[in-house]
């Protein structure tokens, strides 16, 4: 499963990258059914925000690195090199720009509502989307 991220350059800037999670680990449900999952983790606090429909968020750090899910309506984020993307109801993406200049977001056409899943400090990505 890929996941768009986006992360602090060490320029000071911010970039939108991709990883590519794998889904390994076999479990069967009570009817027999193989479900593929990825590696679990151990989330510090998850939560429900609701971004008001005129949100224009000016130059931000992401305030930890964090799994977003969207339940509802259409964000964007754009990084410092001008590079812009949506993501709507279902998509999920990783903000993980917590240095540097970050990134601006926007509501777009109504209010967006958010899960976010931050990473335990020590969770390491690489390891996470190794196969």
């Amino acid at each position: 499963m890929k996941i768009t991220c986006f992360v602090a350059t060490d320029d000071g800037g911010s970039r939108f990258g991709e990883i590519d999670v794998p889904l390994m680990n076999e479990h069967r449900d009570a009817e027999g059914n193989i479900l593929m999952a990825s590696n679990s983790y151990d989330s510090p606090g998850v939560c429900f925000i609701e971004l008001p429909a005129d949100l224009e968020q000016d130059w931000h750090q992401a305030p930890a690195r964090q799994v977003v899910l969207v339940l509802s309506g259409t964000i964007e984020v754009v990084t410092t090199n001008n590079d812009g993307r949506h993501w709507s109801k279902g998509e999920v993406f990783i903000a993980a720009d917590v240095d540097g200049r970050g990134h601006r977001t926007r509501a777009i056409g109504g209010p967006v509502l958010l899960m976010f899943a931050p990473l335990p400090e020590t969770f390491s990505m690489e390891v996470w989307s190794a196969a």
